[in-house]
């Protein structure tokens, strides 16, 4: 596997790499009087100390109603492989026939924390129900839950770095409750989530792994909940869209209404934050020419700024995939004369000097593009949100040294999600809310994926035996083309340089499908960064749009 997809995949997290500039915090090992410990001396040895689930009930206004819903934050425990999962009940207590002996060795688990919300007084068998998580891989969901579509959210200036605490924390207008049920899950290793027993990060630290865990929590919610009947979606955001189309094929015996991917990335070939380690594999440049053409417009740096962003990113994008991407596939080859005419369109495109691009020979990545942009005044742009910018770290670095606006908001919403849990949920627990998997120890990513349905994948879903890297395209085309009824909704940001929007859209129309499945998939991007519900404004529009598309697909066949 290319080492430039392993650089990429470990720089991603989701509105997640906000959490790499937080120390790592060791978990309590003490528990609250609330607790209880888990003993069964028919099984093997006990998991720690889990805390009892919790149930509150609240009203929030959204959607022109008044709604009232009842909501648990609680655990699910989940098993490493399907034999040893099918041996345990919900709480991660071996079942009365499972035939497991007190000698047994613990096989490595799983204990996903999970909030959830439901509309009271609605009928469970007609009643949506979407599960949401962030992605990472190894970032928990407190940005979704505490961002976008729960009964609460933060509030933090757009652009800005928040004046520190105490922060607002509001009833939120925009939630889902109007159409949806909704099912907010920390990755095993994350947030409040623990992974236990020998072997634990090779049975939930991967593509395959983390698939398979959220398989496995969502079949025993929908049992515990009796939601088997209802609509039933998916929402991922970042690393959480590869994790959706593999989780979707996974579900092969579950039929999804439809899935959410919000600031997509599908194969990590097309990453910018580190495609000159991955020589002769040019596309990511092309693929993220316009969000650094709308990064300069943003903030006037372009020779001849444009009066409007959207008709000039149209032209950005024709001109991406005509003659960059084919200047760039000429490698040494490009005539020196044509070298510089590409040198000055990007000029002209990303307001980067023309003798800058000449020395990158054409390739800029997106560390490089933060740091240069503004370079002169000293400043770095965003990666995750390029409208944020802050004070360059390093002069001296070829790339940039942080992300601003991670730190912007990540003391916000780490504020955010303690408190809520806590003051709102109820949810009496003393372990540290982790906000990326590292802080937890043993945590290392296994990039090697199984496609489906390839090379002897026969009945039953069996995979594959050809296996790849991090490109899971053919698991999301596999699920459509196995239910040709499940609807794709694609979202993004245009100033998004983690996962650029353009790359969104070109990995959808190259999915191995027939071109009369592309009409199942909509497209929504947005004036914003790669967490679109930073802004208000653009948050409502984005529940809207959410909502459109659940109601869309309850519509009669």
């Amino acid at each position: 596997m290319a080492s430039a997809v392993r650089l990429s995949f470990a720089a991603l997290l989701c509105a997640s790499s906000l959490a790499l500039g937080v120390h790592a915090q060791e978990p309590q090992s003490q528990r609250p009087s609330e607790t209880t410990l888990s003993k069964n001396p028919a099984g093997p040895p006990a998991l720690p100390g889990t805390v009892k689930d919790s149930e509150t009930e609240g009203t929030v206004r959204a959607g022109g109603q008044t709604i009232a819903y009842r909501a648990v934050a609680g655990t699910i425990t989940v098993a490493g492989t399907d034999p040893q999962d099918a041996t345990l009940g919900f709480d991660g207590k071996p079942l009365p026939d499972s035939g497991i002996k007190p000698t047994d060795e613990a096989p490595p688990t799983a204990r996903m924390f999970y909030a959830a919300y439901f509309k009271k007084d609605a009928p469970e068998t007609s009643r949506p129900i979407t599960f949401i998580y962030n992605g990472g891989p190894g970032s928990p969901t407190m940005w979704l839950h505490m961002g976008t579509f729960g009964p609460k959210r933060i509030v933090t200036p757009d652009t800005q770095h928040q004046t520190a605490g105490p922060y607002q924390i509001v009833d939120n207008q925009d939630t889902l409750l109007d159409v949806s049920d909704v099912v907010f899950i920390d990755a095993p290793g994350t947030g409040l989530s623990r992974t236990f027993g020998k072997g634990k990060s090779e049975a939930f630290y991967g593509v395959d792994a983390d698939g398979h865990a959220f398989e496995r929590f969502i079949r025993r919610f929908l049992s515990k909940y009796n939601r088997w009947n209802s609509p039933k979606y998916l929402f991922g955001e970042s690393y959480g869209t590869p994790r959706s189309a593999v989780l979707a094929a996974d579900l092969r015996s579950v039929d999804l209404n439809g899935i959410v991917l919000l600031s997509q990335i599908l194969s990590f070939d097309n990453s910018v934050d580190g495609p000159n380690a991955n020589p002769g594999v040019d596309q990511a440049y092309a693929l993220a020419l316009p969000t650094m053409a709308a990064t300069a417009w943003f903030h006037h740096k372009l020779p001849n700024q444009p009066p409007t962003l959207k008709p000039f990113l149209d032209e950005v994008q024709k001109y991406a995939l005509s003659e960059y991407m084919a200047a760039l596939l000429q490698g040494s080859e490009l005539p020196e004369t044509q070298k510089r005419a590409v040198a000055e369109k990007l000029h002209g495109y990303t307001g980067l000097p023309v003798a800058y691009l000449l020395k990158a020979d054409l390739r800029v990545n997106g560390g490089e593009f933060s740091k240069e942009l503004r370079a002169d005044e000293g400043v770095t742009v965003g990666r995750l949100d390029t409208r944020y910018a802050g004070p360059d770290i390093d002069p001296l670095s070829q790339g940039s040294s942080y992300d601003p606006q991670s730190d912007a908001i990540t003391s916000a919403w780490n504020t955010a999600i303690n408190s809520y849990l806590h003051n709102d949920m109820k949810y009496a627990t003393q372990d540290t809310y982790l906000l990326n998997a590292g802080a937890g120890g043993e945590f290392s990513w296994n990039m090697t994926h199984r496609p489906p349905g390839r090379g002897g994948g026969g009945p039953g879903g069996a995979p594959g035996t050809v296996e790849t890297g991090a490109n899971v395209m053919p698991d999301l085309a596999y699920r459509m083309k196995l239910n040709p009824k499940m609807k794709v909704m694609l979202a993004g940001g245009y100033y998004d340089l983690a996962t650029p929007y353009f790359e969104g859209i070109y990995e959808m129309h190259h999915l191995p499908m027939a071109n009369a499945l592309q009409g199942n998939i909509s497209y929504h991007y947005y004036e914003a960064g790669h967490m679109i519900y930073v802004r208000e404004d653009i948050l409502k529009q984005f529940h809207d749009d959410v909502a459109n598309f659940i109601r869309g697909t309850q519509k009669p066949n």
